[in-house]
């Protein structure tokens, strides 16, 4: 159905999601990293990557065994870096899994949005010593695009031959919710179809060097017990690569297409709270949940699942119960609470579209995955732990939460509820 006839009907254009790829710690595509979650299978263990074993920094989630190549065209690994390797990628999957290409969607049917916080370190750090260590002629061209945090858009949309409205969020961790809110907006103005997600690769040397300054980045050497958040024995984050990529579509464009809807973006919405004051995160963070519920049409005793922003920092941490508490009411105490991100670490962007891909899986099979490693729970919410729970899921709150001051919430309603 066209804008036009969409705009007769008198019926606002919703956003579904149709399509999900993902790259994470636990595992390449949707099934090994569902199976893995919902077994709460933790991932986090020694930073390997070359150049970073001398770092103050133990414990990371790395994507194991990850072979570019064998996913992306050699014209296009060239010219990027690790973290756009991993969104061509997921990218792929995602469309595959919606059955959808751009050949069938007209020349401007398709856009692509992501979000990005740490850009290309690992190649930027390459060309950059190959600057000062042999001069400017072996500095290659392609410096200068593949650092940039819109380079995974860039490279998706050219690759796919995309020309819709193309977009980079740069928000933070919060970003890769915020992605969702420009693919949404996007479809109600007439698009079609939307790339979207967020993918990061931050653990080159100078990527950690630029990390090791937050306060909160663990230093703990056990994986085991170097990211506990919601726990009295909590220590920081752990930071990881990765992320997922979806494909977004008007409901009812992809109604004519026969394609099901895994899930409907139901309502969002962000806030600025400021850095290094993460008690003023739960005035932010609960004005968001209040937006995206409102946006959603949603009570909030119909949020079935939180997905916490979980950052494992006490302060932080407190914040966001007291958020939910604000938000939720009474329905705080009682809601299943989950935070897999325990078992990939936390990839900055990447970690939200995690949470996205969760979300949509957790509700298609009814069960709560758990969070990893974490037992001795404080602060007054129902965390899922130990085991997956099952339960029937309509909708899902995603949280997410940047280091310098980003706040948002996304809902997510069931695809069943979608209008095909």
């Amino acid at each position: 159905m066209t804008a036009t006839t969409t705009a007769r009907t008198g019926r606002r254009r919703r956003t579904v999601i149709t399509g999900l790829g993902v790259v994470a710690p636990v595992g390449v595509g949707t099934d090994a990293y569902w199976k893995a979650v919902k077994e709460g299978v933790s991932a986090l263990g020694p930073v390997t990557r070359e150049g970073c074993e001398a770092l103050p920094l133990a414990v990371a989630g790395e994507v194991p065994g990850f072979d570019p190549s064998s996913l992306v065209e050699e014209r296009f690994l060239v010219q990027t870096d690790r973290f756009s390797h991993f969104a061509m990628a997921a990218a792929d999957m995602a469309l595959r899994d919606a059955v959808l290409d751009a050949a069938g969607a007209g020349e401007y049917g398709i856009g692509v949005v992501t979000a990005a916080g740490s850009g290309g370190g690992e190649f930027g750090q390459r060309e950059l010593q190959q600057l000062w260590g042999r001069g400017p002629r072996y500095v290659g061209p392609y410096q200068s695009i593949a650092w940039f945090y819109a380079a995974s858009t860039g490279q998706i949309s050219i690759r796919g031959g995309f020309k819709g409205p193309c977009g980079v969020v740069a928000s933070d961790e919060a970003g890769g919710l915020d992605a969702f809110a420009h693919a949404a907006r996007s479809i109600r103005g007439g698009t079609d179809a939307m790339v979207v997600g967020a993918t990061e690769a931050p653990l080159a040397p100078y990527s950690v060097v630029c990390q090791l300054g937050y306060p909160e980045l663990s230093r703990a050497v056990d994986p085991q017990q170097a990211y506990l958040p919601f726990t009295d024995r909590a220590c920081g984050f752990v930071p990881a690569e990765g992320g997922a990529m979806f494909v977004a579509e008007e409901e009812d464009a992809a109604r004519e297409r026969g394609v099901t809807a895994r899930a409907v973006v139901a309502g969002h919405a962000s806030t600025f709270t400021g850095s290094a004051d993460w008690a003023a995160s739960r005035e932010g963070l609960a004005h968001a949940i209040r937006g995206a519920l409102a946006e959603a049409g949603a009570a909030p005793e119909e949020v079935d699942v939180v997905f916490a922003d979980a950052l494992g920092v006490p302060a932080a941490d407190h914040a966001e119960a007291l958020a939910l508490a604000d938000a939720l009411g009474p329905h705080a105490a009682r809601v299943p609470v989950t935070a897999p991100k325990t078992g990939t670490g936390r990839a900055f962007c990447g970690a939200a579209a995690l949470d996205v891909a969760c979300a949509v899986l957790a509700m298609e099979h009814a069960v709560v995955p758990p969070t990893p490693n974490v037992t001795d729970v404080t602060g007054g919410l129902d965390l899922v732990t130990g085991h997956a729970r099952p339960t029937d899921l309509r909708t899902a709150l995603v949280l997410s939460r940047g280091l310098l001051g980003h706040n948002s919430a996304l809902v997510l309603r069931h695809g069943a509820d979608a209008r095909l």
